[in-house]
């Protein structure tokens, strides 16, 4: 489905860890004014960004954002939600999320929103710095308009992706998570089932074993960054 409306947007940002930078890079490039809150002070990074850094969430809700983008942790995205002033927001605003599941912080926006005048856009950018340090041409964007009443904003902040060139791809929260478990199912059984076999390259290796060595090698590097940010959260919660 294309979406060719835009407009230059207000986007205040929630949670700016690495992927949120990320996003950031290109948005700031088309033209977009960005706004920032998290935990951790990145008041220093976002200056030289040109993004404005807030350490006090009533102001920057009260920053009039067209669009509240939401990249903290799944695990931390209730009570994120749940601990913000909404009634320090000046207008009807669209809420959209990246997080790489889509059914919880669906339902999350809508229960913490229900009776609220905000719109819900789920995204799921199937990409990150790695994959697109050279640009976003043909890397997917998920995403759901669970709740839209405003389609010039929606239309616009998803833009932002068409305009790199992505695959824009709509699909229902539900639908994307059961195709997830099934791709992380598989991705899971087969690395554990090459790392029990040990295999190494040898001599004499064809195209296709040279492969499926890339294969392993790519799976071990993932599994190994999951299990570093997994010690990080708990050493975190222990600080």
């Amino acid at each position: 489905m294309s979406v060719s409306s835009s407009r230059n947007l207000k986007i205040g940002i929630i949670g700016f860890g690495p992927f949120a930078q990320f996003l950031s890079k290109t948005m700031i490039r088309q033209g977009h004014i960005l706004r920032a809150a998290s935990r951790t002070d990145y008041s220093n990074l976002c200056a030289q960004m040109g993004i404005s850094f807030f350490r006090n969430v009533d102001e920057f809700l009260e920053a009039e954002n067209d669009v509240i983008l939401i990249c903290t942790s799944i695990l931390s995205l209730s009570e994120v939600l749940r601990s913000l002033p909404l009634d320090r927001l000046k207008r009807p605003t669209l809420f959209a999320d990246v997080l790489s599941v889509k059914e919880h912080p669906r339902n999350v926006l809508l229960q913490v929103y229900i009776h609220k005048e905000f719109d819900v856009l789920c995204t799921h950018p199937m990409f990150g710095p790695e994959s697109g340090k050279d640009g976003w041409k043909d890397l997917t964007l998920m995403y759901e308009r669970v709740r839209i009443r405003d389609e010039a904003i929606c239309s616009s902040f998803l833009q932002i992706f068409e305009s790199e060139g992505c695959r824009m791809l709509e699909m229902s929260c539900e639908e994307h998570d059961k195709m997830a478990a099934r791709s992380q199912f598989i991705t899971h059984t087969i690395g554990r089932i090459l790392s029990e076999m040990e295999i190494q390259s040898t001599s004499i290796d064809t195209k296709g074993f040279e492969r499926l060595v890339q294969l392993l090698e790519n799976l071990e590097l993932a599994f190994n960054k999951v299990k570093q940010k997994l010690v990080v959260k708990k050493n975190e919660k222990h600080i």
